[in-house]
């Protein structure tokens, strides 16, 4: 029976001590990142003209191929007109010549034609029928020009500029609309003396308060550019619940930069009198006394002792 009450008071008073051993504490830094896409793509003009129709605006939602904007040249109109008048002043010329080829074959297999005459018949026959050929290639290129005025979605994603308007005079290649693709990312931009301190997968803390949406508490480096700017390392890190509505959106995130030993406590075996610090030090004959530290940061119920305490101490309940 005593045996049993001493092994109950011995853990009872395990249970309300802490020994305190160093642990291994990520030092985070607080940056500023901003809501990116991976991809922001122009849809440009293919041919020179004025926008006949614009489809879009800021703000839409489009997928890859979706007609953005359609450009109208006037001068592809007549041209492809007169194309049309080609091909059939050819074809009326190849009809007349292939009629004067049957007559010359027929008077040539009755012996009052000569050969020359008959080649030169086939020959003519030839000629238009090329002629035709070449003039039905250079409408389609004409008509295959109209439809290029079509101005298409690059990628499936959400308008974020559109510099022009309906009745704007473009050039081939000018941009008409940029698309930002569907993955949204928070870009960080870090001092370079932490270039070497972060690393695709790395874990980041988001503060999502600021922004709109259900954001993910946390989320993971994506891709580390090689290219430093400005003095500043640029990061992608992907967070879930990002949304993928405004972009250039601000929000604080908390970067591990630096690993190191610490010593950490559980929060309750700290109390704090006229603002000082105390925590009670077990002495190992059964007494205590209190012993003033320095704190720091405080997450998840854990309180870092800055000074004041030494691996090995054994705390006990205030």
């Amino acid at each position: 029976m005593l045996t049993a009450l001493l092994l109950a008071a011995v853990q009872a008073a395990s249970a309300d001590s802490h020994t305190v051993e160093p642990v291994m504490v990520i030092d985070e830094k607080a940056v500023f990142a901003t809501v990116e896409s991976v991809d922001v793509v122009g849809a440009r003009a293919r041919i020179g003209g004025v926008i006949g129709e614009l489809l879009v605006d800021e703000g839409d939602l489009v997928e890859a191929g979706d007609i953005i904007a359609v450009v109208v040249d006037d001068r592809l109109a007549p041209q492809i007109g007169a194309a049309n008048a080609t091909a059939a002043a050819l074809t009326a010329q190849l009809e007349q010549a292939r009629t004067d080829l049957n007559r010359a074959q027929d008077l040539f297999d009755r012996g009052i034609f000569a050969q020359a005459r008959l080649d030169e018949a086939q020959t003519a026959v030839d000629v238009l029928e090329n002629q035709l050929a070449s003039a039905r290639q250079g409408r389609a290129v004409l008509v295959q020009q109209t439809r290029e005025g079509d101005v298409l979605a690059p990628t499936a994603g959400r308008i974020l500029e559109v510099p022009v308007t309906a009745g704007t005079v473009v050039l081939p290649g000018e941009n008409i609309a940029s698309v930002a693709s569907d993955l949204y990312v928070l870009r960080l931009m870090l001092p370079e003396r932490h270039a070497r301190s972060i690393s695709e997968g790395d874990t980041i803390r988001v503060d999502g308060s600021a922004l709109t949406g259900d954001v993910a508490p946390t989320g993971f480096i994506r891709q580390v550019y090689p290219r430093i700017e400005d003095g500043r390392v640029i990061a992608d890190a992907v967070v879930e619940g990002l949304g993928t509505y405004f972009v250039g959106e601000r929000v604080r995130v908390l970067v591990g930069v630096d690993e190191r030993e610490a010593i950490r406590i559980p929060s309750a075996y700290l109390s704090t009198r006229y603002g000082v610090d105390y925590v009670r030090v077990s002495e190992g004959d059964g007494g205590s006394h209190e012993v003033v530290v320095q704190i720091g940061a405080s997450s998840d119920g854990q309180v870092e002792i800055l000074s004041g305490l030494s691996a090995g101490d054994v705390l006990v309940q205030q």
